[in-house]
């Protein structure tokens, strides 16, 4: 049997299959034993570290937030430290060797979060409050504290940074926990690290990494990031798209013009963009940018085999979207497997009571590319302006002056982001296999494996600087609204969580 066979027979029993009883059985049924008798300790203290405002753009929550998680490490008789460089939020090290264990494993997530809008939460964003359900189902707010435990495992922790990503961090400090109330040594030399601006892009992570190589070395890397499976399985996921994106400006006259006197004569940048789009990409998604798709890596045919093996979850997503189709017929897996192009947002003059019979002075258009593996944001950048040019476009590089405006007849000022590209690992190695085979053993539900993350994790900075083993360990639930407003965490994923690393923490050996 070769290695892909010997992986995808792992990935095809766990995802298909009711696990056997391991091992992992008893060290699940000690975890709960103790979960159950400290939930509500375990929901205090995660409220706490809820409650610091860490926005990757704050210093002052950012620091608060990373001398926090740096003294629960302490107290936990980590070695801790914080890596810094300038004009970073700090990295939270930590590291714990245990006499007799073989490999050495780097548990990682991020504690910042995405910037909130106020006006769009239905509570404060850093006021963690406990809801009995999503929004919108008839839920309303539990007094937790008052309750008697066991709660509802249904209920839902709001806050930003609930489920992206503190409840990763959160879930290793209360396995740790309960691992050492039960008297069960890690199997594995553990090292932490968690870091502050993530959802910024992480600009400066290489740079810490590289400065911290040697302490930082190890057999694998566990990415503690992202949402489990639609269809609530715990989820394993091998790889995460890369991301560029954009900002456009397309410009009209220079004053709002009646539409009654020149409309039909003087170019509308709306109607400019709405065509720029069109030309972008067709309505099932697919890019139109010549040479785009070129250097695509094929899928592996584990990979497709992976993909084949996850449970369908389509037709419960139309409903919970309300939506009556999707782009394509293709699975939602299948779709992320392949680059995307996607429209942020548009703006163009106003709508509504605001609207004017007038032709407006620019459009405003926010893009951004989800990558697969060998695709380069440079080149991703040179193959769209190449395509915009031969479309007739000048490209400005700032705000057109007159003598711009009169020699070119189609003006688009592009404001690129800082993008990175996509990674996926070995499905097959040692490692991988023995992650498949603890998480199995922690779960109730069977096992989906999946070679990519919808999602953009920059995963090719720990290849580039370690070239070692990485796999995703997702615990959040699919529909904990990160990114947006009212992001939150269902109970049953935080306690499936502690299951989780505790699994990671004291059976992981290969």
């Amino acid at each position: 049997m070769t290695a892909y066979s010997f992986a995808l027979s792992m990935i095809v029993a766990s995802t298909l299959f009711a696990r056997s009883v391991t091992a992992g059985d008893a060290l699940k049924q000690q975890v709960d034993g103790w979960r159950g008798a400290h939930e509500t300790q375990i929901l205090s203290t995660f409220d706490r570290l809820l409650q610091f405002p860490s926005i990757a753009a704050d210093p002052k929550g950012t620091d608060a937030t990373a001398a926090y998680l740096k003294q629960q490490l302490e107290d936990r008789d980590f070695h801790a430290e914080l890596l810094t460089v300038s004009g970073a939020p700090p990295v939270v090290f930590g590291s714990l060797t245990t006499p007799g264990a073989k490999r050495t494993v780097v548990f990682y997530a991020h504690y910042d979060g995405q910037p909130v809008t106020p006006s769009q939460w239905a509570t404060p964003s850093f006021d963690p409050v406990m809801r009995s359900g999503p929004l919108g189902s008839g839920e309303h707010v539990v007094d937790w504290r008052s309750a008697k435990p066991p709660y509802d495992p249904e209920w839902r922790l709001y806050a930003r940074c609930a489920g992206d990503d503190k409840i990763s961090e959160w879930a290793f400090l209360a396995a740790f926990d309960a691992l050492k109330a039960t008297g069960r040594k890690p199997s594995v030399n553990i090292k932490i690290v968690w870091e502050g601006e993530e959802e910024a892009g992480s600009p400066h992570l290489s740079e810490i990494l590289r400065a911290n190589a040697g302490k930082l070395s190890s057999d694998l890397w566990l990415i503690g990031d992202g949402p489990i499976h639609q269809s609530r399985r715990p989820l394993l996921y091998f790889g995460a798209r890369g991301v560029m994106g954009l900002d456009a400006t397309i410009y009209g006259p220079i004053k709002a013009l009646h539409d009654g006197h020149y409309g039909n004569w003087v170019p509308n940048p709306a109607a400019m963009a709405a065509n720029l789009i069109s030309e972008l990409r067709t309505d099932d998604g697919h890019i139109l940018i010549p040479g785009f798709m070129d250097d695509v890596r094929p899928e592996s045919k584990a990979e497709r085999e992976a993909v084949a093996a996850l449970p369908p979850v389509e037709d419960a997503l139309k409903g919970e979207f309300q939506i009556a189709r999707s782009e394509t017929n293709e699975s939602v897996t299948n779709a992320i497997m392949r680059p995307a192009l996607n429209i942020r947002g548009i703006r163009a003059g106003k709508v509504g009571g605001e609207a004017a019979n007038a032709i407006p002075v620019d459009a405003e258009v926010s893009l951004d590319f989800r990558l697969v593996p060998n695709q380069k944001p440079d080149k991703v950048r040179t193959q769209l302006e190449a395509y915009l040019r031969a479309k007739g476009w000048y490209i400005a590089t700032s705000v057109p002056d007159k003598a711009t405006r009169l020699a070119h007849p189609k003006i688009i000022k592009i404001d690129w982001e800082d993008g990175y590209p996509a990674f996926r690992s070995d499905m097959s190695s040692p490692s991988a296999r023995a992650v498949i085979a603890a998480e199995t053993g922690a779960s109730d539900l069977p096992v989906a494996v999946t070679p990519t993350l919808g999602a953009s994790v920059p995963l090719y900075i720990f290849d580039d600087v370690f070239r070692t083993p990485l796999v995703g360990l997702p615990i959040a639930n699919h529909d904990d609204n990160q990114h947006a407003a009212n992001e939150n965490i269902r109970l049953q994923n935080v306690w499936d969580g502690i299951d989780v690393y505790a699994a990671m923490i004291g059976e992981l050996n290969w």
